[in-house]
């Protein structure tokens, strides 16, 4: 019997399903769940499931970093007397690990040394991620030496998206030289969300066209052709396209050189260093404040959507149009590249499930193309992986899916 772990890590937290695999002809059965939350932001709470087994936000001491996280929820498995398929980590026989950015490799991967080292130089492209990722990497190396880790991919499932989407305009020798191209993120949800939604359809993976919006605290959009990739909104990096809680998403490049001028003047004296001699460290900087500092947070203080939306505060109001508009630019643009022949728009992701307001209002303006939200359905509360919130009169359905990065 295989047992196997599905990971998670991103920055702040590490998550952590639990499969068990009798044959190689059936799928994996989940039997366990654990999260520990909190690492940039304390308290640290544990959340753990398994079987009858519940506990709910427990506070730790002593877990502040990914390594310390993963290893007291490997404590955890292996000394539970509710897992009777662990009896130590000599069990564990794979540990699978979400990768953010996976560079040019198109499909999952065993992580040896020399991959290992491949995805570290890939870590500033996705720098929220990648890092958390590789943590946990080098830390099940550590803790679990037998068992076989695998990276599956967020950039694999846009690998199909043709040359004319991925190319940038700029010189081609600089650009194949340093790999600068659009990549595309959040495909292993955009995966499960194109399968659950033909599944839901009726209608085979390979006929199924989309429009969905992975919306969370980093957002994204993706144009789905014959199950496949055809466009995202997301680039070289996950900073590109929409913004979320703490990236800007689209801004005009000039703005990194006008960012890192301005880093340059208030953190220099005169006669202090020339901009030239540490052009990289505020570039660097500029990216930092792009990725880290800007976004809702940037604009209203809070990084809780459920906020802004509901607020009455006029930053958090124009945080709410800006990514309303934003959203919908994708739409119209994804619905052309589809040439029309839309299946679905599907809401996804943290925001996407729960934000019925946002919902409403991206429906409401594209109505125009043949979308319509029965209000109701909207607001009730979602119970299945996909449903569906569409208007009777409405040409083309709008869904919920309830993503699973995890699968």
């Amino acid at each position: 019997m295989a047992i196997i772990l599905s990971i998670n890590a991103g920055s702040s937290s590490v998550k952590v399903s639990v499969y068990k695999a009798t044959t190689s002809h059936s799928p994996p059965t989940q039997f366990a769940e654990a999260q520990i939350s909190g690492l940039t932001a304390p308290p640290v709470n544990l959340t753990y499931t398994a079987g009858s087994t519940h506990i709910k936000n427990q506070e730790l001491r002593n877990t502040n970093n990914q390594e310390s996280a993963f290893e007291h929820i490997l404590n955890h498995l292996t000394s539970s007397d509710s897992l009777s398929e662990i009896s130590g980590r000599d069990n564990i026989t794979h540990a699978c690990h979400r990768v953010v950015h996976g560079g040019d490799y198109p499909d999952a991967h065993v992580i040896d040394e020399d991959t290992y080292h491949h995805l570290e130089d890939l870590t500033e492209l996705a720098p929220l991620h990648n890092a958390s990722a590789l943590a946990i990497v080098k830390a099940c190396m550590k803790f679990l030496p037998k068992a076989k880790n695998i990276a599956y991919f967020d950039t694999s499932f846009h690998s199909s998206m043709p040359d004319a989407v991925t190319t940038y305009a700029i010189d081609p020798s600089v650009a194949k030289k340093n790999k600068l191209r659009k990549y595309g993120f959040h495909g292993i949800s955009y995966s499960f969300i194109t399968t659950s939604v033909a599944e839901y359809l009726g209608k085979d993976v390979s006929e199924t066209n989309l429009i969905a919006l992975h919306l969370g605290s980093g957002a994204s959009a993706c144009a789905v052709k014959g199950g496949k990739s055809l466009d995202t909104s997301m680039g070289l990096t996950p900073l590109a396209g929409l913004p979320g809680a703490t990236r800007s998403g689209d801004v005009d490049p000039s703005m990194v050189a006008k960012l890192s001028s301005l880093i340059f003047h208030f953190t220099h004296d005169a006669g202090k260093p020339a901009p030239g001699s540490s052009q990289k460290m505020h570039i660097s900087q500029a990216e930092d404040i792009l990725n880290k500092k800007s976004g809702w947070k940037a604009l209203t203080g809070t990084t809780d959507f459920g906020h802004i939306s509901s607020s009455a505060d006029p930053q958090c109001k124009l945080a709410f149009d800006i990514f309303v508009d934003k959203v919908v630019s994708f739409v119209g643009n994804y619905y052309v590249k589809l040439e029309g022949n839309v299946d679905a728009l599907v809401f996804a992701g943290g925001i996407g499930e729960k934000a019925d307001m946002l919902r409403n209002r991206v429906v409401e303006k594209c109505q125009c193309l043949g979308f319509g939200i029965d209000e109701q359905k909207n607001r009730s509360s979602i119970k299945d992986v996909v449903q569906d919130v569409s208007s009777e009169s409405a040409r083309h359905r709008t869904l919920i899916c309830q993503t699973d990065e995890q699968v």
